[in-house]
């Protein structure tokens, strides 16, 4: 599975059998994530495209979740 949470399916040849669908879902730094102290940071836009809030707590969160600290 990718990042973008797209399942890889191979076929007998060894070879992707998603590589269109693939190659659409990779993921562009600057528009997706930046890298910050050496981890990767998504942006509003990327976590957006994904569909579906994570509850992790993302900096970008589009969808409005946040950890609560206690």
């Amino acid at each position: 599975m990718d990042l973008a949470g797209n399942k890889n399916k191979a076929n007998n040849s060894g070879e992707d059998a998603d590589l269109p669908n693939r190659q659409e879902a990779e993921l562009k730094e600057g528009l997706d994530y930046y890298v910050e102290n050496g981890l990767l940071v998504f942006t509003a836009s990327f976590l957006q495209k994904r569909g579906y809030c994570c509850e992790s707590g993302c900096r970008h969160c589009p969808y409005g979740y946040a950890l609560h600290k206690k």
